[in-house]
């Protein structure tokens, strides 16, 4: 994926709002969860690499479809 081209300003606009958009009570709790479901699937042996944990499936997917909204794209998400 390419990186973004932003002006230096815009950059630093962008940082402010991505990290107030992480530091949500909502995604902290599911970075939260997301930590100890991966923690204890790596414990159990389960091969997690290039898996994200999909909160409404409840289970590891892999991150094109998790990130993607299987195939639907993000705008419809939620």
């Amino acid at each position: 994926m390419a990186k973004q081209k932003l002006t230096p300003t815009a950059r630093r606009m962008k940082a402010i709002r991505d990290k107030r958009a992480a530091m949500t009570a909502d995604r902290r709790k599911k970075k939260a969860e997301n930590q100890r479901k991966r923690r204890k699937a790596i414990k159990e042996g389960k091969n997690i690499k290039g898996k994200d944990y999909d909160h409404k499936k409840k289970k590891f997917v892999s991150v094109k479809k998790n990130r993607g909204n299987y195939g639907k794209g993000t705008k419809k998400e939620g």
